[in-house]
């Protein structure tokens, strides 16, 4: 559940711990890997409604990675020596694991419908029995959640059930808080469009003092399995005076997408999470994400997540996700997180409207759409995407503005240590070919 200042990365949390002492450091894999299929992914409203993604219920992926052919030179790892992005990434994930993460990998898609796939990775997905990261491995995802709970939200606004500027108390279930006590906020006041993008002014819940230390500090193990709902996450936020009044400053919080996941179950009558697997998990083939609701196991294969908790690492593999709920529950993969974000950038889930709305960062000055932000690289491309994080894990995805080229990077551990190292990974990806001098990345100028 990223802490975004407007510097796109995960900000304040827990510091990830440094590098054991005498660890030699893992070598990093580079490879491409064989041709995915994208399914085609065209919303359909009035498709039928599918089981509700927090059940166990996982459909085959739409496309497998068969492994990479082997270089005659090689050792055991995977490589591609022709590909200059090849050594750029994989110096990229090495500072990741010098920062302090034991682990770093990232996923590069090019071709929108044909997949040509690079996985690289550095360090070790456990650090007891030193399994390196792989393409295939789940992990939680964080914020990234948000991205498709807006995609959801402007399916809606397209059908007519709701508009940006409607309150958002107006589209709550029965029973759930719209005010808070005293000066508390009031979500009567609040549009759907300030929940989007962050201008609400409503207090983010995972700040609560008394909260904060049960969910990232000193609390962590004796609560990690406490069950939470969205309801009562609400009303504790509600609680808290607003930091701005609605409209008239960004202010990230987690409590603004916890809200929208409430909002989409009142339209529909669904619980959010059975709407985007029907909406968005089934239509695209992402047969490897989740919402897990409370249920704390990993899908395997997964390797190990690492918070530190005061001057201790600890493992934070397994916790109770429902203290994310729609602000950033999800389980999902590399490569799912590569076919969704195509997909959408490509204009398969939103119409153009909506497509111009997600994109429009008008309301932040600049810094956040409607569940996306752009970020400008050095070579002059803008990548449109998200990042998150939540206890042990760290992930940021970004794609070209048609959707062409995506990159989807991780680390076990969170918050992301060094900002810039993060970025240096989408650099390296994007960058790459222009740098070089070969044909330019793809993508438009920012709209």
């Amino acid at each position: 559940m990223t802490m975004r200042p407007p510097y796109p990365a995960a900000a304040g949390g827990l510091r990830p711990a440094p590098r054991p002492a005498g660890r030699r450091r893992a070598a990093v894999r580079t490879g491409l890997l064989a041709a995915l299929a994208l399914t085609a992914c065209t919303a359909r409203p009035d498709a039928t409604l599918a089981p509700p993604a927090a059940v166990a219920h996982r459909q085959p992926a739409a496309g497998t990675m068969a492994p990479a052919p082997r270089h005659p030179a090689d050792d055991g790892t995977v490589s591609a020596p022709r590909d200059p992005a090849a050594g750029g990434a994989a110096s990229a994930l090495h500072r990741l694991v010098a920062d302090g993460a034991p682990g770093a990998a990232s996923l590069t898609t090019r071709g929108g419908g044909d997949f040509a796939t690079r996985f690289a990775t550095a360090g070790v997905a456990d650090l007891h029995s030193g399994r390196r990261i792989g393409p295939q491995d789940h992990f939680r995802a964080g914020s990234i959640t948000k991205t498709l709970v807006a995609t959801v939200i402007l399916q809606l606004v397209a059908e007519g059930r709701l508009t940006l500027h409607d309150s958002a108390a107006a589209h709550l279930p029965p029973g759930v808080p719209a005010r808070g006590k005293d000066n508390g906020s009031d979500l009567r006041r609040v549009t759907i469009r300030q929940l989007l993008d962050h201008t609400s002014g409503v207090f983010n819940y995972t700040a609560d003092p008394r909260l904060s230390r049960q969910l990232s500090g000193a609390g962590f193990g004796a609560h990690r399995y406490d069950s939470h709902t969205p309801g009562e996450l609400l009303r504790i936020a509600l609680d808290h005076p607003p930091v701005a009044p609605p409209g008239t400053r960004y202010a990230y919080s987690n409590t603004n997408y916890l809200v929208l996941g409430l909002v989409i179950e009142a339209v529909t009558g669904h619980p959010y999470a059975a709407e985007i697997r029907r909406r968005i998990l089934v239509p695209a083939g992402l047969g490897h994400t989740s919402f897990p609701g409370t249920d704390p196991v990993l899908p395997e294969p997964h390797g190990r997540g690492y918070a530190r908790i005061g001057h201790r690492r600890v493992d934070a593999t397994s916790l109770d996700p429902s203290r994310a709920g729609a602000a950033g529950e999800m389980i999902t993969t590399l490569g799912d997180l590569n076919r969704f974000f195509s997909a959408l950038l490509g204009g398969k889930f939103l119409a153009p409207r909506q497509m111009a709305e997600i994109r429009s960062e008008k309301g932040t000055g600049g810094t956040y759409g409607l569940g996306l932000y752009a970020t400008a690289l050095p070579c002059g491309i803008t990548v449109w995407g998200h990042d998150g994080d939540i206890n042990g894990s760290y992930t940021r995805t970004a794609g070209t503005t048609d959707g062409r080229q995506v990159v989807s990077y991780r680390i076990n551990t969170a918050p992301l240590p060094d900002p810039a190292h993060g970025t240096a990974v989408l650099t390296a990806e994007f960058c790459a070919r222009r740098q070089t001098g070969g044909r330019p990345g793809p993508g438009p100028p920012t709209p």
